[in-house]
């Protein structure tokens, strides 16, 4: 093993000698030490904004599960092909605590929390959209488990580099449906939630923080879910996760279509970025100084 001071990128050269003869040498230009996260949850934390926004530091870097790059929009490994808060969050984290920033991302739009259970999970009524459930013979629905899967490994991947926590952004898809079956009630949610939480810790072998955001934001009079929002912040005040941004409240200008729309705008990726950075930079602090 090679120590290296965190901060600016570092360009290792790895060279094979054998008896004072070079048979060879590989360059590796940028090595980062500094600090990883993990984003989960359904298209506002994917790549579903109105506009790609672009790293300004040169130094936060995004991870499709086998590849590092630069983290411009839109993040490998996530859905969608637009833009995401992530290149904001990342320089701001960068700027603040002097190192490089790592996102592995791994949003998927439209998708309830349901649907991120481990295969085999039971619940009575499914989400809107069945492509990741499936209906059992007694008449309860199930999770197929593949949004858990990846999830898992794109965390088992990065455990030599010990990541920091998981930012999870996810509710719209359980809060208010059109078809009220398919709205989850707010006590199944936190409970479905905690069954993520704690199953993906032992999946990993490790009690890795989570952020858990407030969000159900729709449309326009379609703004909140009081339910699902208690269940988030409940987990909150329990000690399960730590706090995460209120997104719901980011609406008006900062939404797709002048307002209108459940995504971000390219100002609204922007203040979504910078509360996340709110949430997660005093607490890194915190850490750091222990």
């Amino acid at each position: 093993s090679v120590a290296v001071p965190a901060g600016e990128w570092h360009q290792v050269e790895l060279r094979i000698i054998n008896g004072g003869v070079s048979m060879g040498e590989y360059v590796i230009p940028h090595v980062g030490v500094g600090e990883l996260f993990v984003v989960a949850g359904q298209s506002n934390s994917a790549n579903h904004g109105e506009e790609r926004q672009r790293v300004l530091s040169g130094k936060v870097s995004a991870f499709d599960g086998i590849h590092w790059r630069i983290a411009n929009d839109p993040q490998p490994g996530a859905s969608g092909k637009g833009g995401s808060f992530i290149p904001v969050f990342g320089d701001a984290m960068a700027r603040h605590f002097q190192v490089p920033i790592g996102i592995v991302a791994c949003g998927i739009g439209a998708t309830s929390v349901r649907e991120w259970l481990p295969a085999g999970s039971r619940f009575p009524n499914p989400p809107t959209l069945t492509g990741r459930v499936k209906l059992l013979a007694n008449g309860e629905w199930t999770s197929k488990g593949e949004a858990y899967d990846m999830f898992i490994g794109r965390m088992r991947s990065l455990q030599a580099q010990r990541f920091r926590a998981v930012l999870w952004h996810q509710g719209e898809s359980d809060a208010n449906q059109r078809d009220p079956a398919c709205t989850l009630p707010g006590k199944l949610y936190r409970e479905y939630l905690e069954k993520l939480i704690v199953s993906s810790r032992k999946a990993i072998s490790r009690d890795v923080p989570w952020f858990v955001a407030l969000v159900s934001y729709h449309i326009p009079g379609d703004e909140s879910s009081v339910e699902i929002r208690e269940a988030q912040a409940s987990l909150w005040r329990d000690g399960i996760v730590l706090k995460g941004p209120d997104s719901d409240a980011i609406k008006g200008h900062f939404r797709e279509r002048n307002g209108r729309g459940v995504h971000f705008s390219a100002e609204g990726l922007k203040e979504h970025g910078l509360r996340w950075f709110d949430a997660v930079a005093p607490w890194l602090e915190s850490v750091l100084s222990q």
